[in-house]
């Protein structure tokens, strides 16, 4: 009979769904031993460390037997663990892209700083509203220091981009470098990589010179968010060539990326000499685990920045919220705000963030909407300020570029204009 019974346990146990992993940010003032400590008692897994330079967080995951709420309080009664989070899962998203810009398919050859790039890129309407050429012009400032970009990496052969990347680092894989391509299969990449170009959708926020098959293999699933790093990083550096960008991958090819990511990048940013990090995502509840670490930023210089959200509403959105990050809204060509954009007390300053021209995987360029692409003009108009004394932090930042252009009273202090953040810093800072 006892046979019998352990027979159709197993079968019943066999036949039972896996349950899902589960992931937990877990803060543990004894360190390494004591997460491993607390994972032999409970049966969970501690996966790494998150960076943190106390050395006390973790990232540890269970195989979801017990349902989350059960299982963190059981984390937070173990000696040694003062902090539990779930680790949640972020999506980039974006707005919908409307008519193609003219200036996306001026692919004659301009040279920028030394290096050749699309004259629609150098060139478009956005540098022009926010007065680029003036700022760096007169003030004879091209940007200096490092910005760190937490995103989906970047694609690091790009002929625009190259001279100014320095090594980075892809949490998604834990390990070192961050080219986006590098979640390409062989037969995607194979596509992606020739064939005869036009400018379509690639996704709805995104337009991209690529041939009809690309555009195809990236309308969704596995490859949605596939070149959004890369766009981002081509916008700082348009506005600070010679500022050098840190690729931080914290998001797969899909668009999607965990909390625990996006924290042990701002940590690793700071830990290697980042300046400025830019943050191209916003989720809808604050992270206590995050707000330390761009406390830590904001502690030794760094100047932080992110978007404020393409909800088309007055709601607050993380990290662009906390006190210590510039949260930046999207305008359009005519200096009002853009439909999709948040607005209100999450907005410092707003940028130009419809139709945006930057660089794209494989050499091409692309056009973009969203928030996501309004933060990057501040983040390297910050790599400016630091051109002009690198004594610059967070504080400072913020009031220079709250010398902005006024576009109505839900706009923050405006949209950006990097001449007067440039003049307002100097005047501050003194001689160079």
């Amino acid at each position: 009979m006892k046979r019998w019974i352990i027979v159709l346990l197993f079968i019943a146990s066999s036949v039972l769904p896996s349950a899902a992993q589960q992931r937990f940010i877990v803060r543990d003032n004894l360190g390494a031993s004591g997460v491993r400590l607390v994972c032999a008692i409970l049966h969970c897994t501690p996966e790494k460390s998150l960076g943190d330079p106390s050395g006390q967080l973790f990232l540890v995951t269970d195989d979801g037997l017990l349902d989350q709420n059960s299982f963190l309080t059981l984390l937070l009664g173990q000696f040694g663990v003062v902090s539990v989070e779930v680790d949640r899962q972020v999506n980039l998203g974006g707005p919908f892209a409307t008519s193609i810009p003219e200036t996306l398919t001026d692919s004659s050859v301009a040279t920028y700083f030394g290096n050749p790039v699309w004259n629609g890129y150098a060139n478009q309407p956005a540098s022009q509203i926010v007065r680029l050429a003036d700022a760096q012009n007169t003030f004879h400032v091209t940007g200096a220091g490092t910005v760190a970009m937490i995103d989906t990496g970047v694609d690091t052969t790009h002929p625009a981009l190259s001279p100014v990347l320095v090594s980075g680092y892809d949490f998604t894989n834990n390990t070192p470098g961050a080219d986006e391509k590098g979640d390409l299969n062989h037969s995607s990449a194979a596509v992606l990589d020739g064939g005869p170009t036009d400018a379509l959708f690639v996704n709805p926020s995104t337009l991209a010179v690529v041939s009809p098959a690309a555009a195809s293999l990236l309308g969704g699933g596995p490859y949605s968010g596939f070149g959004h790093g890369t766009m981002t990083a081509g916008i700082v550096h348009l506005v600070a060539p010679t500022a050098k960008i840190m690729p931080l991958k914290a998001f797969g090819s899909d668009g999607t990326g965990y909390l625990s990511n996006i924290v042990s990048a701002a940590y690793y940013a700071v830990g290697h000499g980042s300046k400025v990090i830019s943050m191209s995502f916003s989720f809808d509840s604050s992270s206590k685990e995050l707000v330390k670490a761009v406390k830590y930023a904001n502690s030794r210089g760094v100047i932080c920045v992110a978007s404020a959200g393409n909800d088309g509403g007055d709601v607050l959105v993380y990290p662009a919220a906390l006190p210590y990050v510039m949260g930046i809204a999207s305008t359009s060509d005519f200096d009002t705000r853009s439909s999709f954009s948040n607005y209100g007390s999450v907005v410092w300053v707003a940028a130009p963030g419809e139709g945006i021209i930057s660089t794209y995987p494989y050499g091409t360029y692309s056009a973009g909407w969203g928030t996501s692409f309004s933060a990057p003009f501040v983040a390297g108009t910050a790599a400016l300020l630091v051109d002009v004394s690198a004594n610059v932090n967070q504080q400072a930042a913020e009031q220079a570029i709250a010398h902005a252009q006024w576009v109505s009273d839900d706009m923050g202090n405006g949209r950006l204009d990097t001449y007067q953040a440039v003049q307002a810093w100097a005047a501050t800072a003194g001689p160079r």
